[in-house]
């Protein structure tokens, strides 16, 4: 596997970041996010379209003792409608441990567990394509299931075969409105703010760490998309500091240690941008927005593989991606609308338009490649 930086094995300050960041709030119409409607579920039933064979899973699901464990670098705020509504479907899953660790522990951990045949993990959750790349390539990480839910689901649903995407979260331009005088559009956009005063925008712009496999995966996808790009980031990057977290970037931009922040991802920012009263606002990249598939695969030899294969299809379901939606993540079914603090995929599209998404794609990088880039973009930083 890639190594990256040490700095993301630093889980707790990420976690601990991240918390106090969606407490306080942030945000962007100057009101708080509307709760949306009740989702409505339908308890012990599956699909129409579901196999008659399906039965045998749910039944299978009912002897594994009620448990699910999941590894992930998803937070808990996003997790707690999914878990919600997965518990009224099917009322006997009574605990479902889902931890928050950072994109190449969840690997780093689960490899390490696997290596001695004795991990409590049911599930990997993580939108770290390069790091999901390596862990699916190697041998017996993963389970081979193919849901029912992959023929209602776009090509991107499935970024690995084992792996499907649970969301499809765009990255942001997150700004203190009280500090910046102009609403960046984009990249570009911002790099033209910027050129105006340098001297006062030295250090007050954060992007994520490329060390780390997440911030590499976003910036490297953008730069692959957009070559020109470099141009902006020329201009850009020299006035910014690395952060290891889209939470730490979000507390500090709203705080005015930062005046703006490009790559931050949107999940954890709505329920900042809702609460801060219009301190602070993010806008997607109408240069190019980075929409990055959080992937999710059981774990080859899962403790309770039939309740897993519940989650994954619950997940995928018309049902589970109103949830992911209401946790703060971004759906991408079209029979999920966006609504009041419901955000989806097609939301994203009408807002920057079809060609100026970004999906990356869950390959590897070769490490020589990661170095020259990692080399080139922290050159532009001063490190």
């Amino acid at each position: 596997m890639t190594t990256f930086h040490p700095t993301f094995r630093a889980i707790g300050a990420a976690v601990l970041a991240l918390g106090l960041v969606t407490a306080c709030g942030g945000g962007g119409g100057g009101e708080a996010a509307k709760k949306p409607p009740a989702n409505p579920i339908a308890t012990g039933q599956v699909p129409s379209y579901y196999p008659s064979a399906y039965s045998q899973i749910v039944e299978a699901s009912k002897k594994e003792g009620g448990s699910l464990t999941i590894y992930s670098n998803t937070d808990q705020e996003n997790w707690a409608p999914i878990f919600r509504d997965f518990q009224k479907k099917y009322p006997w899953v009574t605990k479902i441990a889902a931890n928050n660790l950072d994109s190449d522990e969840v690997f780093q951990r689960l490899l390490s567990e696997q290596a001695t045949g004795n991990s409590p993990a049911d599930l990997a959750v993580s939108n770290a394509a390069q790091a999901w790349a390596d862990f699916a390539g190697r041998p017996g990480t993963l389970l081979d299931y193919a849901s029912p839910e992959r023929d209602k689901l776009p090509d991107f649903a499935e970024p690995l075969p084992k792996v499907y995407a649970m969301s499809v979260d765009p990255l942001s331009i997150a700004y203190n409105t009280s500090l910046l005088p102009e609403k960046p559009t984009g990249l570009k956009s911002l790099a033209a703010i910027l050129a105006k005063d340098p001297a006062q925008y030295k250090n007050k712009i954060t992007t994520r760490d490329v060390s780390g496999a997440f911030g590499f995966t976003v910036s490297h996808a953008f730069t692959e998309a957009r070559p020109g790009s470099w141009a902006s980031l020329q201009s850009v990057l020299p006035m910014a500091r690395p952060e290891t977290s889209s939470g730490t970037q979000l507390e500090k931009i709203t705080s005015g240690e930062y005046v703006a922040g490009f790559f931050v991802s949107a999940a954890p920012a709505y329920p900042v941008v809702a609460k801060s009263g219009g301190l602070l606002a993010i806008s997607f990249l109408d240069d190019g927005t980075v929409a990055l598939p959080r992937g999710i695969g059981i774990a080859a030899k899962a403790p309770h593989p039939a309740t897993a294969k519940l989650f994954v299809d619950f997940v995928l379901s018309q049902e589970g991606q109103r949830a992911v939606a209401e946790g703060g993540l971004t759906s991408y079914r079209d029979d999920v609308p966006a609504s009041d603090g419901l955000h989806t995929y097609q939301e994203l599209v009408k807002s920057v338009g079809e060609a100026n998404v970004i999906l990356p794609k869950y390959t590897k990088v070769p490490d020589d490649q990661v170095k020259s880039f990692t080399a080139k973009w922290n050159g532009l930083l001063g490190h």
